[in-house]
């Protein structure tokens, strides 16, 4: 049903932006682009989160898997 916009499209919307923002539309491009940037920066901390907590979860299930077969030896 929809689609990505084809060359024509752009340009309208091009046209449009240029309308509305006029002279601002580079400072409205570097905020954007901030933006970006700093979405990018919480996405890669939630990662590095969850990768630390999982490594840490597998780290406790090896130790105590260790500690079980320790009590079944003795």
């Amino acid at each position: 049903m929809f689609s990505m916009p084809g060359g024509w499209e752009w340009l309208i919307i091009l046209i449009v932006a240029l309308l509305i923002f006029g002279k601002r539309l580079p400072e409205v491009m570097k905020s954007l682009g901030k933006g970006i940037v700093e979405f990018k920066k919480g996405v890669k901390g939630v990662e590095e989160e969850v990768e630390e907590s999982s490594s840490k979860t597998t780290q406790k299930k090896m130790e105590s898997e260790k500690d079980t077969t320790k009590q079944e030896n003795k």
